[in-house]
Formats: structure tokens, C-alpha cells, sequence
């Protein structure tokens, strides 16, 4: 259902593209300072091999060390050509900017991503609530849900689903308003978005796709 798309497209792609960073091998040659490696290894669920992997594929893409939000919308075009990935791509670079000051360093990067793959279930729910969020004041809204529904339809594209009904994005926010909202108040709350995920198994199933990919 609608849930588990949005789940399953939190990290698209991020298996195969690390995995073809690690397989060029020679860690050793990563530059990093041991004081920000150090204290990343106490934030993260990654080891210091793994996050000196991680570093030389994000300074490779980003050699400033940080990504401004047309930069982070470009690489995600790649990943979706056959739509338009630029609105989604602004509602997870948001995410990603837990400082709220339009960049995403490689530790607001590493954080986010130790949390998507590694994170326990409550970790990786709250993050995923905060993505839907929008405008972050604690509860998702159905016009919000409708944006990211929206967002994520334009990112898929047409004609990778030819026979879909232009009614889908409400389907699906309807869909998700009737499992959350337990209080009928028009909008989901944190307390009533992990209670429902952690009651439903295929919601549980699609948070562990992730699990241990790096």
C-alpha cells in the first residue's frame, strides 16, 4: 500500500552504488580527520572502514564536502530519469538538512543514512515521519501526505506505469489517513503513525530492506 511505497523509497539505489564504491578497494588512500571519523563511529551504526567508504564516494560526487539542494536534485535524476524526481528530491534533502541551513554535510549525510539502514525500527519510523512532515510541527496532514504522494508519482513517471489511475496519490492518502489516524482528527500524530507501523507486518517487512546492505 501506499505506506510501503514511501518506505521503500526512502534510500533507492543506495545498495548497488555503495557496493560499487567498495568494490574499488583501497580504503587506505581515503583522507579523513580521525577526530570526525571518530566521533561519526559514536553517532553511526558504521564502522571506520565503512564510513572512510562512504566519505570517498561523497567527496567524489561533492568535492566541496557538502551538497546544496540543485546539487542533491541532480543526482537523484539519475536514479528516476523517466520522471520528474525534483520535488521529492526536495522533501528528502530537507530531511537530510537536519540543521536547517541548506547543505547536507557528510555528517548530516552519514547520520541520516546510519538511521535508514542501520537504525533500530523506531529510529528508522521516526525518521520517516519526520520526512513526511513537511513543515515539521509534529503531525502529517493530508495535504502534506497528498504533496509527497504526489512528489513520488512524478518521480515514478507515466509511462513506467502506463495503466495507473490519475486518482492513485488520493487513493493512497486515503488509504494511509484510514490505517493512522486512530482519533478521526484529521491528522497523524507521531504516537499514532509507530503505533500502526509497528503493528503491521508488512510495514515492518519493507523497513528491514534495507538492514546491513553496506
Amino acid at each position: 500500500d501506499g505506506i510501503n511505497l514511501l518506505i521503500e523509497l526512502l534510500s533507492p539505489h543506495t545498495d548497488a552504488d555503495f557496493f560499487l564504491i567498495t568494490e574499488e578497494g583501497e580504503l587506505s588512500t581515503v583522507c579523513y580527520r580521525p577526530e570526525g571519523l571518530d566521533s561519526l563511529v559514536q553517532q553511526t551504526n558504521f564502522s571506520k572502514k565503512e564510513l572512510q567508504v562512504l566519505y570517498r564516494g561523497f567527496k567524489n560526487e561533492c568535492p566541496s564536502g557538502v551538497v546544496n539542494e540543485d546539487t542533491f536534485k541532480s543526482i537523484y535524476s539519475h536514479f528516476f530519469p523517466q520522471g520528474d524526481s525534483s520535488m521529492y528530491a526536495h522533501f528528502l534533502f530537507e530531511a537530510f538538512d537536519t540543521h536547517n541551513n541548506g547543505l547536507v554535510s557528510f555528517e548530516d549525510f552519514a547520520v541520516s543514512l546510519s538511521i535508514i539502514l542501520r537504525g533500530s525500527i523506531t529510529d528508522k519510523l521516526n525518521w520517516a515521519f519526520n520526512l513526511y512532515d513537511l513543515n515539521k510541527d509534529g503531525c502529517i496532514t493530508r495535504e502534506e501526505m497528498t504533496d509527497i504522494m504526489h512528489s513520488i508519482y512524478n518521480m515514478m513517471g507515466k509511462h513506467t506505469y502506463p495503466s495507473m489511475r490519475d486518482s492513485a496519490p488520493k487513493e493512497h492518502v486515503d488509504s494511509f489517513f484510514q490505517k493512522m489516524d486512530k482519533n478521526k482528527d484529521g491528522v497523524v500524530t507521531i504516537e499514532e503513525f509507530l503505533e500502526t507501523c509497528q503493528k503491521d507486518e508488512n510495514i515492518m517487512h519493507s523497513m528491514h530492506l534495507f538492514d546491513n546492505v553496506i
